[in-house]
């Protein structure tokens, strides 16, 4: 399990949104207030952003937030519009690793993922693998369900060309329950293509991690946000029902669609 929180507005600087905040994800690493199966999200952390190029760019720690003496000069000279930033807490079976610490990233996407699946290395992994094209494997670097569903989303797209984000993660949300064969998965997902934030609050046997969105949030002025836990005392977070999918656009409202 872990947390995450995505930022898509002007341009601020990285402090803005993982420490500073009084509920920021430095925060939420010691002292969560909706997280369940665990107590801490000491397992690592990592951010990503869309660098000068327009390709993505992340930056992953497996050690804890508290303990990096480099994220507190990269706070502050790291600015972007749109930021993807998560805190992991493992689970058993997937090491603490550069490899499995969210989130990941393509030559065009940025994705992190907050759940976990039951009997995914003996069980499940092998239905993934079977169904996912020999190009996508050797860029699998981890041995987490959220890389082998990074994985598939790709795979997806890229057999789709015409497909709409939206569209991609409904069917990846349809697929994965297949590959279950009854057992139990969390998935809550949030990813980007450089210009909007997707957001998926989706569990199977079980309720669905938490996941919140602001769009007025006087702390991030003319900025959309989600995070797993609300990042303000505003009272302005709104929870994302279960089993929907949320587009935040910098051009429209947000948009709330069922799996």
């Amino acid at each position: 399990m872990c947390r995450i929180a995505a930022y898509l507005g002007p341009s601020i600087t990285l402090d803005r949104l993982l420490t500073d905040p009084p509920h920021s994800l430095l925060v939420q690493s010691w002292a969560p207030r909706e997280l369940r199966y665990a107590r801490l999200n000491a397992d690592g952390y990592g951010f990503g952003w869309y660098a000068n190029a327009g390709q993505p760019a992340v930056y992953v720690n497996p050690d804890p937030i508290w303990t990096d003496p480099n994220l507190p000069h990269l706070g502050r000279a790291l600015a972007s519009g749109l930021w993807l930033a998560s805190i992991r807490s493992a689970t058993i079976g997937n090491p603490v690793n550069h490899a499995n610490t969210q989130p990941f990233a393509d030559n065009e996407f940025l994705f992190d993922h907050n759940g976990l699946i039951d009997n995914f290395h003996d069980q499940v992994r092998p239905r993934i693998t079977a169904e996912l094209a020999p190009a996508y494997l050797p860029a699998i670097r981890g041995n987490t369900e959220s890389e082998y569903l990074f994985a598939a989303f790709r795979q997806e797209l890229n057999d789709n060309p015409d497909l709409a984000m939206e569209k991609a993660l409904s069917n990846l949300m349809k697929k994965t329950e297949g590959w279950l064969d009854g057992n139990r998965a969390l998935l809550t997902i949030v990813v980007s293509d450089g210009e909007r934030l997707y957001a998926v609050r989706h569990a199977i046997d079980d309720a669905c991690p938490t996941l919140y969105y602001t769009t007025d949030d006087d702390a991030f002025p003319d900025a959309q946000l989600i995070a797993s836990e609300p990042l303000t005392e505003s009272g302005v977070w709104q929870s994302i029902p279960e089993h929907q999918i949320l587009i935040l656009d910098p051009e429209e409202p947000p948009e709330l669609l069922s799996l």
